[in-house]
């Protein structure tokens, strides 16, 4: 094709056909540009393509964590009202149940040190867009910026409230090791029996309040999947 468009302009040339010449080399130039306005336009859409592809991968992505994370908010939830189910009837009926039902006791007592877990989210999804800053260049803004939102802020309030727990829990299973590895409760004065329910009140006072900062994090959850 180049050779072709070459001879036309020789032969052009030759015949001093000056005018059909700027004529003609002002058409080749058009075309030239014709191509080049192409090729960017097929690597615009392509780019746009791969872009559109990552942000739908990346919408996929954070749901498919929230929807773990959210599965496993509420399970935790779950174990931190159960425990507040057990301490409601302990506070009012912990010395009569140490006098007259110690096995029922011991059920109870077994059920509030059973298991203690706390929320730390998956963030693969979100580490992996902000790496390559990938995240300021989607088109769901909105999406985008709750998104944000719950990991740099809900989540990292979540995750120190995190470790608050677990040092509470330690501090409360430290103390009362004897009861959880046992799961008898040892023969207590009326002082000794006191002080495991205000030790089990401050402690159910501390989830309650986690359990609360939790479920509103569901909210935010269902929240930022309804922007999508």
């Amino acid at each position: 094709m180049i050779k072709f468009f070459n001879r036309i302009r020789q032969k052009l040339v030759t015949e001093s056909k000056f005018s059909k010449y700027l004529l003609y080399a002002f058409g080749e130039i058009i075309l030239v540009v014709i191509g080049i306005l192409i090729a960017l336009s097929i690597n615009t859409w392509n780019e746009t393509r791969k872009q559109n592809i990552a942000e739908h991968e990346f919408i996929e992505g954070i749901k498919n964590d929230l929807a773990q994370d959210k599965e496993y908010i509420k399970y935790i939830i779950q174990l931190a009202q159960d425990k507040d189910s057990v301490y409601s009837v302990l506070s009012k009926d912990l010395s009569f149940l140490y006098d007259a039902d110690r096995p029922l006791l011991d059920s109870l007592l077994r059920n509030y040190f059973a298991t203690h877990r706390t929320f730390y989210p998956i963030s693969g999804s979100f580490q992996a867009a902000i790496a390559g800053n990938e995240i300021s260049k989607f088109k769901n803004k909105a999406f985008c910026s709750a998104v944000t939102k719950l990991y740099n802020s809900t989540y990292t309030r979540l995750m120190d409230n995190a470790k608050s727990a677990d040092d509470k829990w330690f501090y409360f299973t430290r103390k009362y090791s004897e009861i959880r590895r046992t799961g008898h409760i040892p023969d207590m004065s009326e002082a000794q029996l006191n002080e495991l329910i205000n030790d089990m009140y401050y402690h159910t006072f501390s989830l309650n309040y986690y359990g609360d900062n939790l479920s509103s994090t569901i909210a935010e959850i269902d929240e930022i999947v309804s922007l999508h």
